[in-house]
């Protein structure tokens, strides 16, 4: 028997970005998609799973020598280690992918240890071999350096801002083609329901248009008459 969070990720899998931007728009929230982070390969299913976050500073050079990567509690480590199964780790680069998030050694470990994907605002290093590896993984663009250089890691699972969007731990991450949406837990069941009604009519409309329908009145939807065919529409496939 699934659980109602293995339920919510199924449902999640068939839902686009477009829909879920637009349908979180619709209420009142305009900032949820990441900015400028594009998946290493495409995506043949959506990435979905809760948010397991880390947060980097800018690194300062006293504090930040290659050794500090012997700390057993570096907190980038402890991350990958902890990010639980089914999760996305979301990272806070603050938009700078001069240095990079992670490479991939630590993509493989999160890929080993069941983690749903990865996301950075910022750039990865080893960006072919994560490509290739079977794990999403979403960034700005390619970057060599350690993210010593640049990045101090400082916090763990806590609310940060990735890609100007405000990302608290749980909520649900969805990565497609188009980029990476973030849904507020609370909001989950709501958007999920509302996105497969707007997903089946615009099957409806698609089919529509292609044999030459105009689109006023059609979408948006705004005739009595549209409504009756959609109706039926629905009847026939359900047959």
């Amino acid at each position: 028997m699934k659980t109602d969070s293995e339920y919510i990720i199924l449902q999640l899998k068939t839902i686009s970005t477009a829909s879920i931007a637009t349908c979180l728009f619709k209420k009142g929230l305009r900032n949820q998609y990441i900015q400028q982070v594009r998946p290493l390969k495409k995506m043949t299913s959506n990435m979905v799973g809760r948010a397991y976050t880390l947060r980097y500073i800018p690194a300062r050079e006293d504090l930040n020598p290659i050794e500090v990567f012997k700390d057993p509690k570096h907190l980038q480590r402890v991350a990958v280690e902890e990010c639980p199964k089914n999760h996305v780790l979301v990272i806070d680069s603050r938009k700078d992918p001069r240095a990079a998030s992670a490479g991939a050694i630590l993509a493989t470990r999160l890929m080993k240890r069941g983690a749903a994907g990865i996301v950075t605002d910022g750039g990865f290093r080893d960006s072919e071999e994560i490509s290739n590896l079977s794990i999403p993984a979403y960034h700005q663009r390619p970057s060599a350096p350690t993210n010593l250089t640049l990045h101090q890691a400082i916090s763990i699972n806590e609310p940060i801002g990735c890609g100007d969007v405000a990302v608290f731990p749980g909520d649900y991450i969805v990565g497609d083609n188009d980029g990476v949406m973030v849904i507020p837990q609370d909001l989950v069941q709501d958007v999920i329901e509302e996105c497969q009604k707007m997903e089946q009519y615009e099957k409806f409309v698609v089919e529509k248009v292609a044999n030459g329908s105009p689109i006023i009145g059609l979408y948006p939807m705004t005739l009595d008459a549209i409504q009756k065919e959609f109706e039926e529409w629905k009847r026939n496939k359900s047959r």
